[in-house]
């Protein structure tokens, strides 16, 4: 390892790693110092711009925390996240596709505790969010064949009428996000406010690495939703909104045309009472369709 040069760097790097026991952590690891020392050469790149680089890192650690990833948001509006997406959830047409996770998705417990589970029919609005426009999101978690799925669990998030997602807003509890448990018939149903369009985080390098680029910081408005159901793939998507002005601009490259739904409006004061808001009202009727995973589509 003595008297690397320009042109023998990499050969020797590829060396020390070559003793790498798991053939597939040995080709990504491979991969990485040949494209990381590729892109060195081909843009010339100076110290300072290192120093830059790991500095970026340290801020972003330094933002990060279980209820936001700055890193995640990197790989989001670099388009990584979106790349990665596409190759590993390729589905048949008719399944619902994918898209990226997002920043503020919150697993199992965050600052703010448990997610709240709710039952079909439940509020979200509250007085909390009296100033947006009430929506009826509704549908069936199904196969392609049209069966319900029982025991589906969905996660949904979204931004509220001041465009902050809870986690921002920490000191005020959850807030427009729940989690629901699909019965015999696969139905999901709960009533929220219409999302808006919004800004990446701002007080973060990513946004600062995107302003200073001239890029667009907005995403448009959608709805998060992850599901999770014995014997299928786990779906994580958005539901975005006919007509907004940046689904063709989204900041971390999320929208897909299969995802963009009609928000339509319904001013009949009778239905809103019977679902317990008031008219007019976006209701939006969706179903969402599962692939079987792997070893349930062999064992068909």
């Amino acid at each position: 390892m003595r008297n690397l040069t320009e042109e023998n760097t990499t050969d020797v790097v590829l060396n020390a790693w070559s003793k790498n026991p798991d053939p597939r952590f040995k080709e990504i690891v491979d991969a990485i110092i040949k494209h990381l020392h590729d892109f060195v050469r081909e843009v010339q790149l100076t110290e300072a711009e290192w120093a830059a680089a790991i500095e970026y890192l340290h801020k972003c650690a330094d933002i990060s925390s279980p209820e936001r990833s700055e890193f995640i948001l990197t790989s989001d509006v670099l388009g990584v996240s979106s790349l990665v997406d596409t190759i590993n959830n390729r589905r048949p047409d008719g399944a619902t596709e994918n898209s990226v996770l997002g920043p503020f998705y919150i697993a199992e417990a965050g600052e703010l505790g448990e997610v709240p589970v709710i039952q079909n029919g439940d509020d979200l609005i509250g007085e909390r969010n009296k100033d947006g426009v009430p929506s009826y999101v509704h549908g069936i978690v199904r196969d392609a064949a049209g069966n319900p799925i029982r025991g589906a669990s969905l996660d949904f998030w979204q931004n509220a009428p001041n465009g902050l997602y809870d986690v921002q807003e920490p000191e005020k509890g959850y807030n427009l996000r729940c989690r629901i448990i699909t019965g015999d018939d696969g139905r999901y149903a709960f009533t929220t406010t219409k999302p808006l369009p919004y800004t990446i985080p701002l007080d973060g390098p990513a946004a600062a690495m995107m302003q200073f680029s001239n890029r667009n910081v907005w995403r448009p408005a959608h709805l998060h939703v992850r599901i999770e159901a014995s014997g299928y793939e786990t779906l994580t998507t958005e539901l975005f909104i006919d007509g907004d002005e940046y689904l063709d601009d989204d900041a971390v490259f999320g929208v897909k045309d299969t995802l963009v739904l009609n928000w339509d409006t319904n001013a009949s004061q009778e239905e809103a009472e019977k679902i317990g808001i008031w008219a007019p009202f976006c209701d939006i009727q969706h179903d969402i369709v599962l692939h079987p995973l792997k070893a349930a589509r062999a064992a068909e």
